[in-house]
């Protein structure tokens, strides 16, 4: 009588619990793009969004997206914080800026560089621009690696300038995150020279 053949090569389930942990940042983040979407943070809201994660990944088979592996927990609740306290600080802002009848509100469509080469970092960082009242990604050109936003609140160059150094902070803080090792380097490296040219 023959022995039974183990059709999972050796490895293999290792490779495949890997793979699974490296989505899972992809796939948690889905869930909370939904919850935001919604404006809504409760159980049936993360049931949904859980739901909804499920059937993107499930019926839209994509090519699996590689993401570094590695997750830096205290970076990410810097990132989380930093976002709540930018969404409330836009919204009061905004708020302010419709109820001045004084001026009109200035606007303008602004280029940011990116300083990582990398399409889910760049993703990531058009999402969050965008949540953030008072911005909105209208255009990306991902040869040349620059976001196009629509922004509020503009009056001068110096006004730009913060608005391109936001989201490039956004940037920093999403590498931080979950960025490579590499990419957390370009970042440092990108920072020192900034902060050598201002001295």
């Amino acid at each position: 009588m023959s022995e039974p053949v183990d059709t999972v090569p050796p490895g293999g389930k290792r490779m495949l619990l890997t793979q699974l942990w490296r989505q899972l940042p992809f796939f948690l983040w889905l869930i909370a793009l939904w919850m935001l979407l919604w404006g809504q943070f409760t159980w049936v809201a993360f049931l949904t969004g859980l739901i909804a994660a499920i059937f993107v990944t499930r019926i839209f088979r994509l090519p699996p997206v590689e993401l570094s592996g590695r997750v830096n927990v205290g970076y990410g609740a810097v990132f989380v914080l930093a976002f709540l306290a930018a969404l409330v600080r836009g919204s009061l802002t905004v708020a302010a800026q419709v109820l001045d009848f004084r001026q009109q509100p200035g606007t303008a469509i602004i280029a940011v560089p990116m300083i990582t080469d990398d399409d889910l970092i760049m993703t990531h960082t058009g999402v969050t621009a965008s949540l953030i009242p008072g911005s909105l990604i209208v255009d990306t050109d991902r040869d040349r690696r620059i976001l196009y936003l629509h922004v509020i609140g503009v009056r001068s160059a110096r006004d730009v300038e913060r608005q391109r150094a936001s989201v490039q902070t956004w940037e920093r803080r999403i590498v931080m995150a979950v960025g490579s090792r590499a990419q957390v380097a370009a970042v440092r490296a990108d920072a020192a020279s900034r902060t050598g040219g201002a001295s």
